[in-house]
């Protein structure tokens, strides 16, 4: 699996995970996972989360699919995203790419209540 950044004991992030990271992920304490990368981006060379929400659902895990264009998250996205984090069951691991994206939507979605 790849390497974790921990933002904080409900919130990780990662960048791009396989099905067969979901195992490790589970067993990690995780109980949700958001997917914030496009099945489409870099040509849909990545598993599609169709398959991974599945695998995910299968293990116990929650599921969220909000995909975020690389360099355009807007208000709208950061207000999903918070709404997200508030109603799923924690902890929690953001991916994206790089996660990056996911750990930019987690740092405004707190903003907001500051």
């Amino acid at each position: 699996m790849k390497p974790l950044t921990t933002i904080n004991d409900n919130f990780s992030t990662s960048p791009q995970i396989s099905a067969k990271d979901l195992t490790d992920i589970k067993a990690g304490g995780f109980k949700s996972v958001i997917c914030n990368r496009p099945d489409d981006e870099d040509g849909g060379a990545h598993p599609a989360h169709n398959l991974l929400e599945s695998e995910a659902k299968e293990l116990g895990l929650q599921f969220a699919y909000l995909p975020i264009v690389p360099g355009q998250i807007n208000e709208t996205h950061v207000e999903q995203f918070k709404t997200l984090i508030s109603e799923l069951p924690g902890p929690i691991l953001g991916y994206c790419r790089l996660g990056i994206r996911s750990k930019t939507l987690y740092e405004r979605a707190m903003m907001l209540d500051a």
